[in-house]
């Protein structure tokens, strides 16, 4: 195993150990305001009020899969597979890095992980 390879591993279990926490904090920090505000509007039913913290978690779900998905293609996909593999997570890790430092105005460590997941797999596609 060469560090290209090592790298795109870390950046996967970066990518899904950052989605972890995230999921922790939305589900601690932004659900329980978010369903509050819905209760006490009378326009928004129960199916509203379920839909929302899923929307909320998409981004979890898809970044948490997205870097099991990297660490699968280091290991075991071949070349082809590997790069098309790693420039689609590399993407989505970017637009999250980038949206997350622009919400944020950069006062948050997501976009951080993001981005150094995203620097690996440059690093990793690089030989």
């Amino acid at each position: 195993m060469d560090l290209h390879t090592i790298a795109l591993m870390a950046a996967g279990a970066i990518g899904s150990v950052t989605a972890v926490v995230h999921g922790v904090l939305t589900e601690r920090l932004m659900v329980p305001p978010i369903d509050s505000a819905l209760l006490k509007d009378k326009r928004s039913g129960r199916v509203i009020r379920q839909l929302v913290p899923m929307l909320l978690h998409y981004s979890t779900v898809s970044w948490f899969l997205s870097g099991v998905l990297l660490i699968v293609a280091a290991l075991w996909f071949p070349p082809d597979a590997k790069l098309a593999t790693a420039l689609i997570v590399g993407g989505h890790f970017l637009y999250g890095a980038i949206g997350n430092a622009w919400a944020t105005r950069g006062r948050h460590p997501g976009w951080m992980l993001m981005a150094v997941a995203v620097g690996l797999i440059a690093y990793g596609l690089s030989h």
